[in-house]
């Protein structure tokens, strides 16, 4: 496990960007959830009154008690109906200080007079989308550059919505994930793919990948391949959204976010097109989709795997036919650096790339 330091990615220690922080199937009862990124620990919940979803440094500044760590015994919680959530308001189960969704104290029962202007925690960014929770996490404390990640399929009844895999937390910095964007290299020996296009593409916020060939864990119920398209973008420095066809018409997402400074917790989902071309999915079309989210995510373990056993690639041996890995990591940077900074490393990478000895996905892909 590297640093961000020890990568030199620039000035920050955490990126700026929309981070999942949680899967919304665990913000189903009013109990709120203890998390941890960014090095920071955080109280989660979705509020009782308007079900709005509020995210607040965890520490009371009263006493630094967590506010959303599991309590069983204390009377806030039991009177509460096993829930120290207030409304859209959260109470701290030690002295029952009350937080509104903006961070501020507005109610200490056992105090006469004025609560003090410090009486107060951070609250954060957040949107639900997608079935999950995001956060805006920015070092500077700047408003979103772009939309948290949203897709039209998700509200259509043609389409099976996916369940998160919760893969855990990966002890590597992000930097190791993001290099896949533009592994060449690895789809062949890794995931048995006959790439017969390739490409890579920066332009501002987005990293992404266009590739096409047969695939050997992605296959038909005849066990053979067809011709696997994926259209492959990074939105900002942790939601990858990738767009199949060939096999079936679907949407992968993963999603990485930083826990400390050298790890991530990682999600991975698919989206699947009924399969049975019906205009409201049946449930032979969930099953398939299920199954179809599953290969992917034994592809996507084949990375994963690697991942878990490699020394942090600090400075690597890149050859001009693994792929843009420089222009990639030039790419990551502008996410470390304040934004004042983000044309200096755009104008170093953007641009369509093809590895050499590779054919472009669209004519106009020139040579890196």
């Amino acid at each position: 496990m590297a640093t961000t330091k020890e990568y030199r990615l620039g000035e920050f220690t955490f990126p700026r960007g929309w981070f999942m922080i949680a899967d919304a199937e665990e913000l189903n009862t009013h109990k709120p959830i203890a998390v941890r990124f960014f090095g920071k620990d955080f109280a989660l919940y979705r509020g009782r009154a308007t079900g709005k979803i509020v995210l607040l440094d965890a520490y009371c500044p009263h006493m630094k008690t967590h506010l959303a760590a599991p309590n069983n015994t204390s009377y806030v919680v039991l009177d509460g109906g096993g829930s120290n959530v207030e409304g859209d308001d959260i109470r701290c189960p030690y002295h029952a200080w009350r937080f509104g969704a903006d961070g501020k104290c507005n109610d200490i029962p056992y105090h006469q007079g004025p609560i003090p202007a410090t009486a107060c925690v951070k609250s954060w960014t957040v949107a639900e989308s997608l079935g999950a929770i995001w956060v805006w996490h920015d070092p500077e404390g700047g408003e979103p550059e772009w939309e948290h990640p949203t897709l039209p399929q998700w509200d259509d009844p043609s389409w099976v919505r996916w369940k998160f895999d919760h893969l855990g937390v990966l002890n590597q910095h992000p930097q190791e994930v993001i290099d896949n964007i533009c592994d060449y290299g690895h789809l062949s020996p890794i995931h048995g793919s006959t790439v017969e296009r390739y490409e890579n593409e920066f332009q501002g916020h987005t990293a992404s990948q266009r590739q096409c060939g047969p695939h050997r864990t992605l296959v038909g119920e005849d066990g053979v391949s067809p011709i696997l398209h994926t259209d492959t973008t990074y939105h900002g420095p942790g939601v990858l959204i990738s767009h199949l066809t060939g096999l079936c018409e679907s949407i992968l997402m993963i999603t990485h976010s930083p826990v400390d400074d050298g790890s991530i917790k990682v999600w991975h989902s698919v989206l699947v097109r009924s399969p049975g071309n019906n205009p409201v999915v049946t449930v032979p079309d969930t099953i398939t989709a299920r199954q179809f989210q599953d290969a992917s995510r034994l592809s996507f373990m084949q990375d994963f795997e690697v991942w878990m056993n490699k020394a942090p690639c600090l400075n690597g041996l890149f050859i001009p036919s693994d792929g843009p890995f420089m222009k990639a990591r030039i790419w990551y940077r502008q996410f470390y650096n304040p934004r004042a900074k983000k044309r200096e490393f755009l104008d170093q990478c953007e641009g369509l790339y093809v590895p050499r000895g590779a054919t472009p996905y669209t004519e106009s892909a020139a040579a890196a």
